[in-house]
Parts: structure tokens; C-alpha cells; sequence
């Protein structure tokens, strides 16, 4: 349950801001069909962080335990200083024929790839060793923080500063950072 519970966390913490929440507002919008740019993002999301968790767990198995705690504190504290980056959209929604879904899987995936949360997604799982279990949890922290993109946009932006959500978020990955040393 931790890896569910600590996966689901960190990357919902992580999406808050991200390119691809910005590129969720942009799709429900553009679409108008919110349970389609869902599915799209659901389905990305499984296969992308699939990947990710099968790398951290076959990195983990290479890595002795002493030298992979120190790497992931190392890229723990380096998401902290990252996330206080904010992101900016820029995929090219304008040339979308495929649909809502079709057009969100394919843009959500590769717009993942080497993205904050899929190398979260990767340091999870070596720190887990548990594929299922990392990818269930990033996947809902996904379906969650994409979600209020999709179904609340705008309207919770303006309610909350994004500074702030950056700086509970760098927090959060400074404490997994800590914790990893500390075990």
C-alpha cells in the first residue's frame, strides 16, 4: 500500500503545473469531450509508466542497495530544485484529426517521455521494486491531477496559486529524498 499511496502522491504533486496538465486544459477544450481526453490520457499514461517502472526495476536489480539509495536521494533532491521550473505547453494542438482520444494518447505519450513525472516514475520503482504497484499508483496520481485539469481548468488556476503548489510538491521530493537516506 505505501507504493500505491507514496506513487499516487508524488506524482499528482508533480502533474500540478506540468506541460501535460497544461496540455489536458488545452485538449478538454479544444474537444469539448472530457471522458474521451480521459481515456487518452489513461491509456498513455499505463504504457509510458509501464516502461518507466520496468526500467527502475531492472536499474534497481543491476544497482547495489548502498550506491541506489544515494542515486535516488540524488534525483529526489534534483526533482525538488526541477519542479520549481515551471513548464509551458508546447505541443502543436492545432493539426488534430484523429479525434479526442486518439489525438490524447498519442500526444500525452510522447509528451511523457523523459517528462518529471515518468522519471519519478522510474526512481519509484527502483526505490518499490514493484512494477504493478508504482505504475498503479503514478497512474492515478496522473488520472487525478490531469483530471481537475480536464474538469476544473481554469477555475481552480485562478484559485491557487501554481508557486505554490511548486513549492509543496519540490517539498514533497525532498522528503522522499530524505527518507531513502534515512532507510
Amino acid at each position: 500500500m505505501e507504493a500505491i499511496l507514496n506513487s499516487f502522491f508524488l506524482v499528482a504533486a508533480t502533474e500540478m503545473g506540468d506541460k501535460t496538465q497544461l496540455l489536458a486544459l488545452v485538449l478538454a477544450t479544444r474537444f469539448k469531450k472530457p471522458w474521451h481526453v480521459m481515456a487518452g490520457i489513461f491509456v498513455a499514461t499505463v504504457l509510458n509508466h509501464a516502461l518507466a517502472a520496468w526500467l527502475g526495476n531492472w536499474i534497481s536489480a543491476q544497482v547495489p542497495t548502498h550506491y541506489m539509495n544515494w542515486a535516488l536521494a540524488i534525483i529526489f533532491f534534483g526533482f525538488a530544485l526541477w519542479i520549481l521550473i515551471p513548464d509551458k505547453d508546447d505541443s502543436n494542438t492545432d493539426n488534430m484529426r484523429w479525434g479526442a482520444f486518439w489525438t490524447t494518447t498519442v500526444l500525452f505519450f510522447f509528451a511523457e517521455i523523459g517528462d518529471k513525472t515518468q522519471l519519478s516514475t522510474v526512481a519509484l520503482a527502483a526505490k518499490y521494486h514493484d512494477l504493478f504497484l508504482v505504475t498503479f499508483g503514478t497512474t492515478l496520481g496522473m488520472m487525478f491531477a490531469d483530471g481537475l485539469a480536464v474538469v476544473f481548468g481554469e477555475k481552480l488556476t485562478a484559485k491557487i496559486p501554481m508557486r505554490w503548489i511548486h513549492y509543496a510538491s519540490s517539498a514533497l521530493y525532498v522528503a522522499f529524498g530524505v527518507g531513502v537516506l534515512l532507510r
